[in-house]
């Protein structure tokens, strides 16, 4: 349940996007260490006097940070009309982001582009030829990569709305993505149309700050009040565009039913089946009429909107405030929960007939977890965040291969330090980044991770998941 940021400071101005391993690391020194590097893990491992953390920028094909002002608790990735799937840099991202300022009349809601975000495209693993130079030393290597893929700054275009309110939650639908829903502390859930001033970005290309000093002052299609607290679960049916639940923090959620494009029938009665704070919703990527809740209660609902306002299954799934779920969009039997106790676990939907329907739970994380989302390019993989200042991307397919592991460290010629201990499935390790609140993959960008936190927000595409490498990239 843990969700506002302490103390919220506005980002100190300085370059939009990140120097190699800026967000990754907490090391402003460009001093090679004496000792060999070696993966640090947090809670486990401890920093002596003098030593510190650096960014290994080897481990991403693209990293870069970027704030907008004032942190931002929740935020979406919009589609574009930029291409389906895209693999080369550099690339350009939409965003929407609602902020949590220091006084509650400072908030706002903020629409962007970020463009000219440039990445390096690198081998799994590197080729015999450059191996004997191929150490800690050669980053020059690496910029010249990186120049044929994109090269300088990260530009930013940041267009803003006067928002009443701390925004909870932000969530862009998925078939119109101008519409946007955002839940405010003050317990409305607004809907607002952002088509002015996403088709205004689309046609900026020079201007760095254009429209950044400026916040309008727009009216919200519509302002919901009929929540008896506020909230932080709403989603928008990916279904049947226009359908929206919102849950509050008392245990209520409404459904809203589209009467045309811009306006909604919002159910007064609500769906009442927990018996704490409703804390996220997901509708099911399947079944337009059904959809699932999770809440401090410990348990997970799952709800069809033809048989009346209570669940149709309820699962007792975590020992704790369940904070987040994750419908598999590639896997629709799958669904994802992440705990106030560190813990995460999946779900196989067509076990629940028979009692246990877990097929894999982790307790790597042990602080709460704010986020989690599956892969929408590779149906074993997600990602997850905890308030331990890590994100963590996992692959539930793979198992340790003993044999491989040898032939790896063989071929890299040198000792791999990573620690023996860690689960086989843990593809990744992001950190640098201070209390992180809330990630989404890229549905066009193959790879690419978003993620906000009290310092801001991070891109970061990892070096070693597949699918961000083209498949036709020849050698």
């Amino acid at each position: 349940m843990v969700r506002s940021f302490k103390n919220p400071k506005k980002a100190k101005r300085k370059n939009k996007g990140a120097k190699k391993g800026e967000g990754s690391s907490s090391s402003s020194s460009d001093t090679v260490p004496s000792l060999p590097a070696k993966v640090w893990q947090p809670g486990v491992d401890k920093l002596e006097e003098g030593e510190e953390l650096q960014c290994d920028a080897s481990a991403y094909n693209s990293l870069h940070a970027f704030h907008i002002g004032w942190p931002c608790l929740s935020f979406d990735v919009l589609r574009d009309s930029l291409g389906l799937v895209r693999t080369e840099f550099p690339h350009t991202v939409y965003c929407v982001a609602g902020t949590q300022a220091e006084k509650s009349s400072w908030n706002l809601i903020g629409i962007f582009k970020l463009s000219n975000i440039s990445g390096k495209r690198r081998e799994l693993v590197p080729d015999k030829t450059g191996d004997e130079n191929s150490d800690m030393g050669s980053d020059s290597d690496s910029d010249e990569e990186g120049e044929e893929a994109g090269s300088g700054t990260p530009v930013l275009h940041l267009r803003k709305v006067f928002h009443e309110g701390c925004v909870n939650r932000i969530r862009a639908m998925t078939q119109n993505p101008h519409i946007v829903a955002s839940w405010g502390d003050t317990g409305h859930v607004q809907v607002w149309d952002f088509s002015s001033h996403l088709n205004a970005l689309a046609e900026s290309e020079s201007d760095l700050s254009h429209g950044a000093s400026a916040v309008s002052n727009q009216a919200p299609l519509v302002k919901f009040g009929g929540h008896k607290d506020e909230g932080y679960a709403i989603d928008w049916c990916p279904l049947v565009p226009g359908r929206l639940v919102s849950g509050d923090c008392k245990n209520c959620i409404h459904l809203w039913e589209p009467t045309s494009g811009t306006t909604w029938n919002i159910d007064a009665n609500p769906f009442i089946g927990h018996t704490a704070s409703v804390e996220d919703l997901q509708w099911s990527p399947t079944e337009p009429s059904v959809f699932a809740s999770c809440s401090v209660d410990g348990t997970i609902g799952i709800w069809d909107i033809r048989l009346g306002k209570s669940p149709a299954t309820t699962i007792k799934a975590h020992k704790a405030d369940v904070n987040v779920i994750s419908w598999n969009r590639l896997a629709s039997c799958m669904l994802a929960s992440g705990c106030d106790d560190g813990t995460f676990s999946i779900r196989d939907l067509r076990l629940l007939k028979e009692g246990d329907a877990v097929v894999a739970h982790f307790e790597y994380h042990k602080h709460p977890i704010t986020s989690i989302e599956w892969s929408p390019h590779e149906a074993s993989t997600m990602a997850v965040s905890s308030s331990d200042n890590q994100l963590t991307i996992w692959d539930l397919s793979l198992e340790r291969d003993e044999e491989e592991e040898a032939e790896f460290k063989a071929k890299m010629k040198e000792q791999v330090n990573a620690p023996t201990d860690l689960p086989p499935q843990l593809l990744f390790v992001h950190q640098g980044q201070k209390d992180l609140k809330e990630l989404h993959w890229h549905s066009q960008i193959p790879g690419m991770v978003v993620s906000t936190a009290a310092d801001g927000f991070n891109i970061l595409m990892p070096s070693n998941i597949e699918n961000a490498i083209p498949a036709n990239n020849a050698s």
